[in-house]
C-alpha cells in the first residue's frame, strides 16, 4: 500500500490480500451475481485446484475433496434436495458478504483475524463459509499470491507516475478553487477485474480495475470528478 496526501487529505492505494482472497472464493464458490457489490469476474480467472481424497496413500496431509458448498455438513432434520442446497448457498452468500464488508474496509481488515489453515477458526461462526474456504483455499491462495506479486511489481516500476496521477489531480482542483483542499480520505483498491472501471465498495473506498489504474490518462479523467466532489 502507498499513501499520498497531506495533513488535510489522504489517498491510499492498495491491492489487499484479504480482498483478493474473498473474490477468489466468491468465484470458486459460484457466488458471482448473488452478492454485492456486483464486481466483474476476475481476470485472469482463478482455476480450482486438484485436491485429493482425504485418505492419501502416501500418508501426506489430509485435504478436502471439492464438493458442493455446505456439503461437508449434514443437512438438518427435515431438509432435503434442492431446498437444503439453496438454504446453504443463501447462508454462504450472507456470510461471504459479511467477510467482504470487512475486507473492503482498510481499518476493519487491519483488525480482522487472519485466515489460518487448516481449520480457519476465524469462520467458526460462519460454517458454510468455513467449508468453502477449506475446500478452495489452495487455489485461492495461489492465485492471490500471484496477483499480489503482479501489483507489487507494477507499483515498484511506476510508483512516481502513480503518485503524480493522484497529487496532480488534487493540485489542479486546489488551483481551480484558489484554496487548499479540505479534509477528505479516499482508499483505492486496485483489483484484477475483467472489465475496465470503478465500483464503490465502502464509505471511503472504491475498487478499480487494474486496467484503469494502469492507464494514466483514463485514471486521471476518472479521478477528477471524484476529487471535485470531495474537495
Amino acid at each position: 500500500m502507498f499513501v499520498e496526501g497531506t495533513l488535510r487529505w489522504q489517498v491510499t492505494e492498495d491491492c489487499p490480500w484479504d480482498l483478493l482472497m474473498a473474490l477468489a472464493i466468491r468465484d470458486l464458490a459460484g457466488l458471482s451475481g448473488r452478492v454485492q457489490p456486483i464486481l466483474p469476474p476476475l481476470e485472469p480467472a482463478v482455476s480450482p485446484a486438484f485436491q485429493t481424497h482425504p485418505a492419501e496413500p502416501s500418508g501426506g496431509p489430509m485435504r478436502m475433496r471439492p464438493a458442493q458448498l455446505g456439503g461437508s455438513r449434514p443437512a438438518h432434520h427435515g431438509e432435503r434436495g434442492e431446498g437444503a442446497d439453496d438454504g446453504r448457498t443463501d447462508a454462504l452468500a450472507r456470510q461471504w458478504q459479511a467477510w467482504f464488508d470487512v475486507a473492503a474496509d482498510r481499518h476493519r481488515r487491519q483488525n480482522a483475524p487472519l485466515l489460518r489453515p487448516p481449520h480457519f477458526e476465524a469462520f467458526d461462526r460462519a460454517i458454510e463459509l468455513q467449508d468453502a474456504v477449506i475446500a478452495h483455499y489452495d487455489a485461492a491462495a495461489g492465485w492471490t499470491a500471484e496477483r499480489h506479486a503482479d501489483y507489487v511489481a507494477a507499483t515498484t516500476d511506476s510508483h512516481a507516475r502513480r503518485a503524480a496521477d493522484i497529487v496532480d489531480v488534487v493540485r489542479e482542483r486546489e488551483h481551480e478553487l484558489r484554496r487548499q483542499a479540505g479534509y477528505f480520505r479516499l482508499d483505492i483498491d486496485v483489483l484484477p477485474l475483467a472489465e475496465k472501471g470503478a465500483w464503490i465498495v465502502g464509505p471511503h473506498t472504491v475498487a478499480i480495475s487494474a486496467t484503469l489504474r494502469d492507464d494514466s490518462a483514463a485514471f486521471r479523467d476518472w479521478l477528477r470528478p471524484l476529487v471535485a466532489a470531495l474537495v
